[in-house]
Order: C-alpha cells, then structure tokens, then sequence
C-alpha cells in the first residue's frame, strides 16, 4: 500500500511539473517574443490597434430618481404599488390615513364651534340692522359693513368644517373637487424601493420640513453612468468622448455611452482625488439594465488603427527621445532611434525608424543580488 501511495504521489508531481511547463511555454508565446539563433530574446515590429483610455469607476443610474412624499401627515393606510410594478403619471400609489394627535382633533372641534358661534351672533345682528334700516335709523353702508362680517364669518366656519371632516375622515369636497388623502405618481415610470410599511407615520412635505420619503420611483428608459476619474487622468478627457462600459452583472455585453459631464470641483475618495463625471449610456447591445448595478467606463481619449507598434517594455526614453535595440550579428547590438505616438502603457506607436516585421532585442533582465 505504501509503495502504492508514493507512485501515485510522483505520478501527480510529474503531471503537476508538467501543466507548470505548458503555462510557462503559453505565457512566452504570448508575450509575442522569441529566441534567435544566439539564445536572444526579441519581439517583432507588428501593426495593431492602440487605444489610450482612462478609467471610470461608479454605477448605473437614472437620469431622473423622484421620491415621493405626502402633503398631509398620517400613517399609511394602503399601499398599491410594489417595488417593480411600473405605474404612469397620476395613479395613486398610497392612501395615508389621518391620524390627529388628541390636542389637533379637540383643537379643530373647538375652531368649528367659535366660528359657529360668532356666525350666529352676526346673523342676529344683521337681523336687527335691517329692521332698523328699513326705519331710517341705519345708514346703507353701515348695513353693508356688517353684511361682509356675517359672509366672512360664514366662510371662516365652512374653512374649519372642512379641516375637521378631513382630519376625521381623510377626505373633503370642496367646490366640487374631491380633496383626499391620497398619494399619486407625479412622473411615468417604475417604482424602485418602497420606504415605508402599513401603519408607518407619514410627516408632510412642507416649507419648513423634508417630509417622510414614500416610494422611489424612475423612469429607467433614460440610464446614465455615474463616477470619479483619477485626477492624473482628468486633464486628457472631454465632453462628447465615447466610452465603453463594462457591467459585472452583465459580462459580454457592450453597453456603449459619451461624455456627458466633467466635475469642475474634485473630491476625496480613500486619500486619493477624483473628479465625478457622467456619462449618457447610448447603446445597450439588448441587455436589461437596473438601477445600481456597479460598472467601470473606459474612456477612449485617442484611438490608432492598424499602426506599427512594439511592447513599451523594449523602448528606452533618454532626453526626450526614444531609442531600442536592434541585433547585430551574432552577439552585437545597434542602438536605433525611433519616433514614437500613441501608447496604452503597454503598446506603444512607432512612427518613424522601424519596419513591419523587424525584430527588436528584449531587454536585458538583470539578477538581484
């Protein structure tokens, strides 16, 4: 059994040393360099297509996000919505139902009974006046002063009739129009999250006071890109680029936008400054795109197509010119100069001093000691 064990244990080392070997070969080729006769290493002079781009970090957002609050207090007496039900402009969405303190309710019943009162009072009075108009004994506009009392009187106790019925009842009629307690859509759209439950006290939306936040709800047909740029980056950008976006939730898909705006202001983020930008999502090769949904943008500050171009790591830069090394004859070398554009950090252009298909030498790799 023993012996059995060790073989089996050579056996997967071997396979193991094996698979190393294979990656290792892999990973050579794919750098794209190989040997020359002398046991050189160098990499051919190959076109291809570079693209300069800055990095974009944020999410996926609407354009327009509304919440929705009430106008009147209360707590929540039915919902009619939930989160992804989409609902047009106008449609109730939730009914709050009035919920008075004691000191309201007693203070409104109190109002209603003084306006009452002073209603009454007049209405005798402008009893008497007109009797003693009709004699002679009071002027046309002292009658008419008092008739205006005893209409504002009357006004100001219907006012307090209609505050009572609708902080008892949740709802009023008032010149024909029914005034309820409820909460509609103000935009077409989806609801995105619901804030609050059944029996949840509702604070109005007022002058002086945010109010109690209902529902979330866009219209998730207009998306944007939300995020921060690296500072050292920022510079090279502008609106009206195009960018590239790639989703997590949504691998393979090519969700294409612009440049829609560049922060004039930075902002701190983990020790580092970022600007905020914002990019319009244009294309969304078919996918279903959510609020929220966590992505990256690159965006395209120079693109050149079929160009000739070398790996950066072969180039040396030495007062502001670019030099690499050419093999000559069996162990020599030749400096060359060569005039280099465009660079993505890893590829770079090369304008003038080299040919498609010539072979430059790696560098040398030296040992640490």
């Amino acid at each position: 059994m023993k012996r059995k064990s060790k073989k089996r244990f050579i056996w997967i080392g071997a396979l193991i040393v094996l698979i190393i070997a294979v990656i290792g070969i892999t990973v050579v080729k794919s750098n794209g360099n190989k040997k020359d006769e002398n046991g050189r290493r160098t990499v051919k002079v190959e076109k291809k297509t570079i693209v300069d781009k800055a990095l974009a970090v944020g999410s996926v957002e609407p354009i327009n996000e509304i919440a929705v609050k009430s106008k009147v207090s209360g707590v929540v007496g039915k919902m009619f919505v939930e989160a992804g039900d989409f609902v047009k402009a106008g449609a109730v969405v939730v009914e709050v139902n009035p919920d008075p303190t004691p000191l309201e309710l007693a203070q409104a019943k109190r109002n209603v009974e003084m306006a009452q009162i002073e209603m009454e009072t007049l209405k005798k009075e402008l009893a008497r006046k007109q009797t003693m108009q009709e004699k002679g004994l009071v002027s046309d506009q002292e009658f008419e002063i008092l008739q205006q009392q005893y209409d504002e009187a009357s006004l100001r106790h219907q006012i307090n009739k209609e505050q009572l019925e609708l902080i008892e009842k949740g709802k009023v009629k008032i010149a024909n129009t029914n005034i309820e307690t409820v909460v509609k859509a103000p935009i077409s759209g989806f609801i995105l999250q619901k804030h609050v439950n059944l029996g949840d006290p509702v604070v109005p939306l007022t002058s002086y006071q945010p109010g109690t936040p209902l529902l979330t709800m866009a219209d998730m047909k207009d998306l944007l890109f939300k995020g921060t740029v690296d500072e050292i980056d920022v510079g090279k950008i502008a609106e009206g680029m195009p960018c590239e976006l790639q989703i997590g939730a949504l691998p393979g898909k090519k969700v294409l936008g612009r440049v829609k705006l560049i922060s004039l202001k930075a902002q701190k983020e983990d020790n580092t400054t970022v600007f905020p930008v914002e990019i319009n999502i244009t294309e969304t090769d078919g996918a279903v795109l959510r609020a929220g949904y966590s992505a990256n943008a690159s965006i395209i500050i120079a693109q050149r197509d079929s160009v000739l171009s070398l790996p950066e790591r072969v180039v040396t830069f030495r007062n502001d010119s670019a030099f690499v090394m050419l093999p000559k004859g069996e162990t020599e070398s030749q400096e060359v100069y060569v005039e280099t554009g465009l660079s993505d950090a890893i590829t770079i252009e090369v304008l003038t001093g080299l040919q498609e298909g010539q072979e430059v030498l790696e560098k040398e790799v030296k040992e640490i000691i």
